[in-house]
């Protein structure tokens, strides 16, 4: 079965992991051509991979009509609650960063881009830093890439993937685990084994063998008419049906925008959601599964390793939240 990393006669299937031509980027406050877009050897990014990202779907200006970005507010939102809760910033400018990533996607000229949005604590060494005298605190770094957007083979949503089980573990004890930071290495170690193997993504688990999602991506399954999600962060607690004792594990579940968009709109289908700690057993016992996240919307998992889901074809639910998911690009 292809692969969305399948190389090709022609090359490699675009991917979010191969550069693309056409790429307009914004640099530290104004625009610089791809060819020569820099930031110091000093940068905490680069040294340290202090830092985080958010990637997102725009459509272009055309006719009369402005340039869109799918949930810019709310990929800027969890930017600024990860930035805050992870020491990067504590007061993150999300209006002027929303200007900004506009711009960059009306000067692409794209009709559809994938926009990345990178932001690090900028030049400085850390630890001289904190054995310094408190002052400001250092200019970021900010970058922000529009490319035109990724196209994945119809054959993907129209036959579903094969995914295999990743090897590394996440750590619920790992405060950085469940935000989209910088440190990305082990995840695309992940996927090129997945590629290797055939298969379009790597479901990861917690090193309590309960699913977090796949690399790239969050996880639902769907058992009758209930969809059924693995809880992120910020669902932990007496809140959740399956947490109501007082001790419970932080998640290490990123929060995802589509997923959020997923449980928003499951009830127009009529299904039912919940989040709550899913096995392994969970998910090959399921009527169906699928993956989200912002750069595919659904994609629909037919098979586990060995082990097809279901019927072994793409059930109802993925494909009509893929299509209304695409009714508003």
């Amino acid at each position: 079965m292809p692969t969305w990393l399948e190389h090709t006669s022609g090359g490699v299937v675009a991917s979010p992991f191969y550069p693309l031509p056409m790429a307009t980027v914004f640099l530290n406050g104004r625009f610089t051509d791809a060819s020569h877009a820099a930031v110091s050897a000093f940068d905490a990014g680069f040294q340290h991979a202090v830092g985080l990202f958010e990637t997102m779907r725009a459509k272009g200006p055309g006719g009369e009509s402005e340039p869109s970005v799918w949930r810019l507010s709310h990929h800027l939102q969890r930017l600024a609650d990860s930035a805050a809760m992870l020491g990067l910033s504590v007061d993150l400018r999300t209006a002027a960063l929303a200007e900004a990533v506009m711009q960059t996607v009306r000067r692409s000229g794209l009709p559809y881009c994938r926009v990345r949005l990178t932001i690090t604590a900028g030049d400085l060494n850390l630890l001289s830093r904190a054995a310094a005298e408190p002052g400001p605190p250092p200019d970021p770094t900010i970058m922000i890439v529009a490319q035109p957007a990724t196209e994945y083979p119809a054959e993907m949503f129209e036959r579903g993937v094969s995914v295999v089980v990743a090897d590394a573990r996440a750590n619920p004890l790992q405060p950085f685990e469940s935000h989209k930071t910088l440190s990305y290495w082990w995840r695309l170690r992940e996927l090129q084994a997945a590629s290797a193997k055939r298969a379009g993504e790597a479901i990861v688990l917690q090193v309590s063998n309960h699913v977090c999602g796949g690399c790239v991506s969050n996880l639902f399954l769907r058992r009758g008419k209930e969809l059924i999600t693995p809880i992120a962060r910020g669902e932990e607690g007496p809140s959740s049906p399956t947490q109501k004792s007082g001790a419970y594990l932080p998640s290490p579940v990123l929060p995802g925008i589509t997923r959020g968009w997923v449980l928003e709109h499951a009830s127009e289908l009529g299904l039912s959601t919940r989040a709550r700690m899913i096995s392994i057993g969970d998910v090959l016992d399921a009527d169906e599964v699928f993956l989200t996240n912002s750069s595919w919307g659904v994609l629909p998992v037919v098979k586990v390793e060995a082990e097809a889901i279901g019927d072994g074809v793409v059930g109802h639910s993925a494909r009509n939240l893929r299509q209304r998911w695409l009714g508003e690009l």
